[in-house]
């Protein structure tokens, strides 16, 4: 899509973090765009600087995805589709894994037929945790996927995005629908907020105020964190590329860094004075949550797809998303 500077793309869920950095990218290349967004999760202030400076070339619908699918944009048609709406973050996971489940699963459904109507290339945004407990140390496409009992709320959220994954897979291989799948690896960055769980703007809000920075466990959990401004790039690559046409594709960075490691990171680049201490899982979350130790991807589909290579820095991530929410604080 990067030579068709006159595109038609729909963004669902393109108020949210990812989405909208996705839709200020998009528009920096010319292409007109349409967000489909209920702002459940996604606040049209992130869209506010594309808005201004955009024009006619962005236009924002506030629908449920799947009545406006039904309703007015059955008889629209797009040149490319970025399905990024879906029920997002471990806590409102525990906490509703009814929404949970059923907005990711029948919100993926009503965009694939719609896809389908047009033979409309597609890129679906899914997740690391559908990887769920596997115990390998780096994790690659095509391992085995490990859940966790039904009885465990935490893991509907990984099964109904391995779902969105099958019926997309399933409508490539059926009905010869153009798309690819990308499984984010913990995205961070400006506009990303802690009220989900999110653990980066959690810590970062806590240190700017100087409250204890409250790392969940023993803080020897991994993780790899990619800046949402290198992961947005990737995606109207991994939409074009034909290596990816049909499969599934890691997203992130490669590089571990455990809990208790970014907690100390983020006080020492806001040079805060915030105390870190340890909450029990059961405290934070609910009985019996479980976690994984480590989640790291492997990036070689991805590399050779399309040279994948991140450029921000976690300490440059931190800075920027802290000199945001202090200027929102100071915006009152």
């Amino acid at each position: 899509m990067a030579d068709r500077r006159t595109s038609r793309v729909l963004v669902t869920g393109g108020a949210g973090f990812i989405g909208s950095h996705l839709v200020d990218l998009l528009l920096d290349g010319g292409h007109h765009v349409v967000v489909v967004d209920d702002l459940s999760t996604g606040r049209l202030s992130n869209l506010e600087p594309a808005r201004a400076r955009s024009g006619d070339l962005l236009e924002f619908v506030h629908s449920d995805l799947g009545r406006w699918i039904d309703g007015e944009g059955a008889d629209h048609r797009f040149d490319c589709i970025f399905h990024l709406a879906a029920a997002v973050g471990v806590k409102l996971v525990v906490q509703d894994p009814i929404g949970t489940i059923e907005t990711n699963v029948h919100q993926t459904s009503a965009v694939l037929e719609f896809a389908n109507a047009g033979s409309t290339p597609l890129l679906v945004a899914s997740t690391s945790e559908v990887y769920g407990k596997g115990v390998n140390d780096v994790f690659s496409e095509d391992d085995d996927l490990l859940l966790g009992p039904t009885t465990r709320s935490r893991w509907s959220y990984a099964c109904s995005k391995a779902i969105d994954e099958y019926l997309a897979l399933a409508h490539h291989e059926q009905r010869g629908l153009p798309v690819s799948i990308v499984r984010f690896f913990n995205t961070v960055g400006p506009r990303q907020v802690g009220d989900y769980g999110m653990v980066v703007p959690r810590f970062v809000a806590r240190a700017l105020r100087g409250d204890p920075i409250e790392v969940y466990g023993d803080g020897e959990q991994s993780r790899c964190f990619c800046d949402v401004r290198d992961a947005v790039r990737a995606l109207p690559g991994i939409l074009d590329s034909r290596a990816c046409l049909g499969r599934v594709v890691n997203l992130g960075s490669d590089s571990p860094i455990s809990m208790n490691g970014l907690a100390q990171l983020v006080k020492d680049v806001l040079e805060s004075d915030s105390e870190i201490v340890h909450v029990p899982y059961e405290q934070a979350y609910s009985e019996g949550f479980e976690d994984l130790r480590s989640r790291v991807p492997d990036l070689s589909r991805i590399r050779s797809a399309i040279d994948f290579s991140p450029v921000h820095p976690l300490h440059r991530t931190i800075s920027d998303l802290a000199r945001e929410l202090q200027g929102a604080s100071s915006r009152g």
